[in-house]
């Protein structure tokens, strides 16, 4: 059961993954306030490269000081976070993993409170004093993501990924009802997917040839299609400057939204993207066990995420591969179990009081 997620995975770019799985993703406030890497979120990282992950994903990092969204977040907006990465990228070279930055900018979901500054994103809201940006302002976004890789490429990181998933900055350029500016950044769909593929474009001109990119995006309930994100996948995939493209699916296995794609899973109607590019595709959501990744590489994907499962166990990537039958343990779990598993005490303290029944006491 196990074969096809020991196997080695070979991107277009950059070095192999040991293995097929990768951590997720995570929000964890285990960074300092002025964005640079703290000590517990090292140790988290590193913790989870030597318990056998091939690739290690940190949290969303912002580009940019007005895209903070949680205290303690790391951040990629100035040359004084580059010493952090870099010892972060040896820790986790000497460790076994792949580096990967996620660049993460929450738009309208941004924390003003944490930042100083009012939150922005492709349009206004006025009850949450979020205000829209200009078109010159959209470009500065776009040369503040290309800037952010260019850091991490510095600090010897393998790679980065946008985050384009979640409702945040670049998914709310998606928005098909809300987006309606009248400049080339809004509207139609071309528009709409205008600023990926101008980020995109810019980090490939301004990084090394082997450096990794990535980019997650939510295939529903973000106001588009299914067959509209579909339509986006392939055409990330398609254009060969990404090396790999991760689907945050929430739910692996459920059915879509849409009854047109029912019986299939979501896992199969996105695992039927065409790679002949050399695109890998990624895909997180309820995958808790060595079944469950499994299922999701037969159903077509390439390698897996896991989020959760890798905050209660930071070996989980070793027991996968060495147990068929591993399941995660569920929470609620203690505070002192957290803290075995190399999870800080911000960590902690975020799972307790933004999560109901994750922490015990």
């Amino acid at each position: 059961m196990t074969a096809n997620l020991s196997e080695p995975l070979r991107l277009p770019r950059g070095p192999n993954w040991k293995n097929r799985i990768a951590l997720a993703p995570l929000t964890n406030w285990q960074s300092h306030a002025d964005g640079t890497l703290g000590e517990d979120e090292y140790r988290f990282l590193t913790s989870r490269a030597e318990g056998g992950f091939g690739m290690v994903m940190t949290c969303g990092a912002s580009p940019m000081k007005n895209g903070v969204a949680f205290p303690g977040q790391l951040a990629v907006y100035a040359d004084d976070h580059i010493p952090g990465l870099r010892r972060l990228a040896d820790g986790l070279r000497e460790r076994g993993a792949a580096s990967c930055v996620q660049i993460h900018h929450a738009g309208s979901r941004a924390n003003p409170e944490i930042s100083g500054e009012q939150a922005v994103a492709p349009f206004a809201n006025e009850k949450y004093n979020v205000r829209a940006l200009t078109t010159d302002e959209v470009r500065e976004m776009v040369d503040a993501f290309i800037a952010a890789a260019v850091r991490c490429d510095k600090a010897g990181m393998d790679g980065v990924s946008l985050h384009g998933a979640h409702g945040y900055v670049l998914c709310q350029f998606l928005s098909h009802s809300r987006n309606l500016r009248d400049d080339q950044y809004g509207g139609s769909y071309e528009n709409r997917t205008r600023i990926y593929h101008e980020i995109i474009d810019g980090i490939r001109s301004a990084t090394r040839p082997d450096f990794q990119l990535g980019c997650r995006i939510s295939p529903e309930k973000y106001d588009y299609s299914t067959a509209e994100a579909f339509r986006f996948a392939q055409e990330l995939v398609d254009g060969g400057k990404l090396d790999f493209l991760d689907l945050s699916l929430w739910d692996s296995f459920k059915l879509p939204d849409e009854e047109a794609y029912h019986p299939k899973r979501l896992v199969d109607v996105f695992g039927a993207l065409d790679r002949s590019s050399g695109t890998r595709v990624g895909v997180a959501g309820h995958i808790f066990s060595t079944a469950d990744a499994a299922d999701c590489l037969n159903a077509g994907a390439d390698f897996v995420f896991f989020g959760r499962g890798a905050i209660l166990h930071q070996d989980l990537a070793a027991r996968v591969l060495a147990e068929p039958d591993f399941v995660a343990s569920k929470f609620p779990v203690t505070r002192a179990y957290l803290a075995e598993q190399s999870v800080g005490a911000e960590f902690r303290r975020y799972l307790a009081t933004g999560w109901p029944n994750y922490v015990s006491d």
